[in-house]
């Protein structure tokens, strides 16, 4: 079920009336509607999955309330291991096993002793990359006493299927959900109404920018060698807008859907385009996922806590390991160690953490050192989404070797009336709200009441204005 289809549009509303006028404050009648609700919702892609959903929850549960009885050290480790392989061996599987199989064969093949492949028909089940880590987290921070094993069983199958966040995140940590899901939820008008104003900004996102640069991206990759230089390179700016509305929108949803149910999740993404450079970026992109590699495989590696060369290592380790969580291509991997080369100079000058807060604080606009910087990581990142964008690496080759030809200088083939005067727009509101959770949370707050009214209905007009040219999100092939 999309965010933006009519199915949603008539679930949402259903879901959220049954859940606050029906339920009402018991929170185990909570939980066991909120895990049948978001089981239907995943239905609603492939009900055929939905036994691993159950199977990966109760497999955590058990192995989680193993490790509270056990005393012993070696035997708690055993269990850490056993839910660790259980669920990137189904993760595995499932997302790796035809990249795995078809490199093993064309490496044999290259050193002169074909062997004969196959593959299998394997449909990747929606949301597995994002549910995996979450319970992951969860048997992780058990093992190391940061949380309590839950023996609610609803409470924990709320955590792990929460519908708002399933498919696509937030990746959310034990420590965060799970406790909302042990203590009764309480209806809040202001949350609710906060919620609602996010759900509007990630529609914004989602429909009217990520889906109008769709086209364009499409066009424009499609066929690079046909292509000016000039073209290549708006087809590059255009899909690192698609791609920060497609998944910043979705997230922004979700995170407004939750707070309709009292349920608090963390910030996603805080304005990752106007960083000053690129370790502020990865503070500000996909904060979830790179917090998670930070906490759970960074850190556990030793950090920076082993030398330089041992962290210089380990950066690499992360960057390549979150190019390949993406997706089973190489594009993804150099696409991470790209990025892990640009983080580099950062690191070994010990200027890796710079800039912690919004850049031009208190201020209406950046220096001019800061535009500057702000630019120039925005080309590094653009770039670097060329590869994630490419079917292969001979299409990312052939587009870059386009790019940088000697039409860089002319004027590009593809214009588009509505999408320039649409990301002026939208570039300017996400600047002014660039120090709140996202960009409409406060904006709005020293205006008059009418004024405020006629901007959501003015946000939700151009929506639906544009709501015909409707896309999957990226982040579900993931």
């Amino acid at each position: 079920m999309l965010f933006n289809s009519l199915d949603f549009a008539f679930f949402l509303p259903i879901v959220f009336l049954l859940y606050w006028l029906v339920i009402g404050k018991d929170r185990k009648a909570q939980n066991l509607f909120v895990v049948g609700a978001s089981y239907f919702f995943y239905a609603c892609w492939d009900w055929r999955f939905l036994g691993l959903i159950l199977a990966s929850t109760i497999i955590d549960f058990s192995l989680g309330k193993a490790m509270g009885r056990e005393t012993d050290q070696g035997r708690r480790k055993l269990l850490l291991w056993t839910s660790v392989l259980v669920n990137l061996s189904l993760l595995g599987f499932f997302k790796y096993f035809n990249f795995f199989i078809q490199n093993f064969t064309e490496a044999f093949s290259f050193f002169g002793a074909p062997v004969t492949g196959f593959s299998l028909k394997i449909i990747l089940p929606v949301g597995i990359s994002f549910y995996t880590f979450q319970t992951l987290s969860y048997s992780i921070d058990v093992y190391r006493k940061k949380l309590p094993p839950t023996h609610d069983f609803f409470a924990f199958a709320a955590f792990v299927s929460f519908f708002p966040q399933l498919v696509a995140g937030p990746i959310e940590r034990a420590t965060n959900l799970l406790p909302q899901f042990l203590k009764p939820r309480a209806f809040d008008y202001e949350k609710a109404i906060d919620g609602l104003r996010q759900i509007l900004w990630g529609f914004f996102k989602k429909i009217v920018i990520a889906d109008n640069c769709a086209p364009l991206v499409n066009a424009i990759f499609q066929n690079p060698e046909q292509q000016s230089g000039s073209t290549l390179l708006l087809g590059a700016i255009l899909f690192a807008f698609q791609i920060y509305g497609d998944f910043s929108g979705y997230s922004d949803i979700a995170i407004g859907t939750a707070r309709l149910f009292g349920v608090h999740l963390r910030q996603n993404f805080a304005f990752p385009y106007f960083s000053r450079d690129i370790a502020e970026f990865w503070r500000r992109w996909h904060i979830s996922l790179s917090t998670w590699f930070r906490d759970y495989l960074y850190i556990p590696l030793g950090g920076s806590r082993g030398g330089m060369l041992l962290t210089v290592v380990n950066v690499f380790i992360i960057f390549v390991v979150s190019g390949f969580w993406h997706g089973a291509k190489w594009t993804f991997v150099i696409w991470g160690l790209l990025n892990a080369c640009y983080f580099l100079p950062l690191l070994l000058g010990k200027r890796n953490r710079r800039h912690l807060g919004a850049v031009a604080q208190g201020r209406l606009f950046p220096t001019i050192n800061e535009f500057v910087q702000i630019l120039f990581t925005f080309g590094l990142t653009t770039f670097a989404w060329i590869f994630f964008r490419a079917d292969d690496l001979t299409h990312a080759f052939v587009y870059i070797d386009h790019l940088f030809s000697w039409s860089f200088w002319s004027v590009p083939d593809y214009f588009s009336k509505k999408v320039p005067g649409l990301l002026v727009f939208f570039i300017g509101i996400e600047w002014l709200g660039r120090a709140d959770e996202y960009a409409i949370e406060k904006l709005m707050d020293s205006w008059t009441r009418p004024v405020r009214w006629a901007f959501y209905y003015a946000l939700l007009f151009i929506i639906i204005l544009f709501i015909e040219n409707q896309e999957t999100f990226i982040y579900f092939q993931f």
